[in-house]
């Protein structure tokens, strides 16, 4: 009997050691479910290189959040048909090339040439990024406030002769160039002969506090009398003058010539209300003055002069152009317009070639 109980122990514990072999088979070290590199915090889809957040598409640099911003300053001389044609031009065409990047402070002067320095100054004060100066005025103040921002013209006919460069060249080489609304002046004289070739007088009004008018009219002046006419000069110095110089030229003469100039710009219903009633015709510097007392002009698109500023602007503010090398531009074509109320009242058929002003 002992041996026998001996024997049952003996075949008790094999039992036991087998059974504990079995159970510690399921946690080897080799187990693939506890390997590192099947861990998700190790998986390539999700690894640090190439998550979302991190991905080239979303980078910083390319946010627009944080696109570059500027501020520019507009200064305009006067409300007028010209002007604000510029402006706006100027306006959508920087939006067009950088939307929501731009902000626009603006300053109208209301025809008052000293106002202008006032605004330009508050622009100096803040430190915009670029000026645009709408009219010769502006230009002037502009150029006079900052040799450090760059600033750029429109609206303004002969840069020469509104900063006193003598010589020019047609690039003003410091923080100033912009774009001019220069017309061919010896093309305007031969359309006031087209128009009036039995005419004797040509009365020139101007304002004197504009020096590019006077450039205008010396020039086309000097045309007409090649031509054959007499002409006088009649300059008024603001509007509390000028309705008496714009009387005292339509008494003296068979037609009248008002060159490219913001004070009469702004007040054409006065020289209309002097010169229709007294049967004096007027050729214009511009297709503003023609539609408001004028009979014809040969005109620019003020529109697109200020979307070619706006280019300009464009290219300083990013960095693709210097502005003392810029070179002044001038609008691409010329359009010969007539004023279809006015024309009528005088008994005028226009030439071939001339469409209505609209």
């Amino acid at each position: 009997m002992k041996k026998l109980s001996k024997l049952l122990v003996l075949i008790m514990a094999c039992a036991m050691v087998f059974a504990l072999a079995a159970c510690g088979g399921g946690t080897t070290p080799s187990e693939p479910a506890a390997s590192p590199a099947a861990s998700p915090a190790a998986s390539p889809a999700e690894s640090p290189a190439e998550s979302p957040a991190e991905s080239p598409a979303e980078s910083p640099a390319a946010s627009p959040a944080e696109a570059a911003s500027y501020v520019v300053g507009i200064c305009q001389l006067a409300p007028h048909v010209a002007l604000d044609a510029a402006t706006q031009g100027f306006k959508d065409a920087i939006e067009e090339a950088l939307p929501g990047q731009v902000t626009f402070k603006e300053g109208n002067a209301a025809g008052d040439s000293p106002t202008c320095a006032t605004i330009v100054n508050g622009f100096v004060a803040d430190k915009v990024d670029l000026i645009m100066a709408n009219a010769t005025p502006a230009l002037q103040a502009a150029a006079s406030a900052t040799g450090e921002i760059p600033v750029l013209g429109t609206s303004v006919t002969e840069y020469g002769v509104a900063l006193g460069i003598d010589g020019f060249t047609g690039t003003v080489g410091s923080n100033v160039s912009g774009t001019s609304d220069l017309a061919p002046l010896d093309e305007q004289a031969a359309m006031l002969q087209e128009w009036f070739p039995d005419a004797k007088n040509v009365g020139l009004v101007f304002c004197s506090a504009e020096a590019n008018s006077l450039y205008q009219v010396n020039t086309v002046q000097a045309a007409l009398e090649g031509l054959g006419y007499t002409c006088t000069q009649y300059p008024f110095s603001d509007t509390n003058d000028m309705a008496s110089v714009v009387q005292k030229a339509a008494e003296n003469s068979d037609v009248l010539y008002v060159p490219t100039d913001n004070t009469l710009a702004n007040n054409t219903g006065v020289v209309d209300n002097i010169c229709r009633p007294a049967g004096v015709p007027v050729i214009a510097g511009e297709e503003g003055i023609c539609a408001g007392c004028g009979v014809a002009t040969l005109s620019i698109d003020y529109y697109d002069l200020g979307v070619a500023t706006g280019k300009m602007a464009v290219k300083i503010l990013t960095g693709e152009a210097d502005v003392s090398e810029m070179p002044i531009e001038y609008a691409p074509q010329f359009t010969k317009k007539y004023n279809p109320t006015i024309c009528e009242a005088f008994s005028l058929t226009p030439p071939d070639g001339y469409v209505a002003v609209g």
